[in-house]
């Protein structure tokens, strides 16, 4: 007979319930703006932004994936479509032609550049704003924590791999 779950305590169902509301409202109207501001979607932008950051405007896949928090297939979706739009080309890792690097083109860069002060004040109108220092320490601290569960969670549970999976 399976084990009777731990139900959550009428604090904890409103925390996860606010939470989740959250989880779906935040992404849509970040992605809004950026579409609406842009024509980007927000994880378009991440990728852009990311490689903006980088060493050389450029990272391997692989790495790129983990620093968007990404599946390597859903980015290499990504990219493809971001490569046709001539924002970023992919190429051979210098270090290792086994893998693939993404560059962000000059006109990825001008498209990252051109979006980023959209972005950065619907950050700061939905979720900065408002906050004191204490309260946006305390959030990154949830955020960390909890992006670590899932991420330890993930490690000790892989998923399925094979025929069919």
């Amino acid at each position: 007979m399976p084990e009777e779950p731990r139900w959550l305590q009428s604090w904890e169902r409103d925390a996860w319930l606010a939470l989740a509301g959250l989880m779906f409202k935040l992404p849509s109207a970040l992605d809004a703006q950026m579409l609406r501001d842009s024509n980007l979607t927000l994880f378009d932008y991440f990728v852009l932004s990311h490689l903006s950051m980088s060493p050389g405007r450029a990272q391997r896949l692989s790495d790129l994936a983990h620093h968007v928090s990404s599946s390597l297939s859903r980015l290499s979706n990504v990219v493809k479509r971001l490569e046709q739009r001539g924002l970023l080309r992919r190429e051979p890792d210098p270090e290792n032609p086994r893998y693939t690097t993404a560059v962000l083109t000059d006109a990825g860069w001008d498209v990252v550049v051109a979006a980023a002060p959209g972005h950065v004040a619907a950050v700061r109108r939905y979720v900065i704003d408002g906050l004191t220092k204490e309260q946006v320490d305390v959030l990154r601290e949830v955020a960390c924590h909890v992006a670590g569960q899932v991420d330890k969670s993930c490690d000790e549970h892989p998923r399925a791999t094979g025929p069919g999976r």
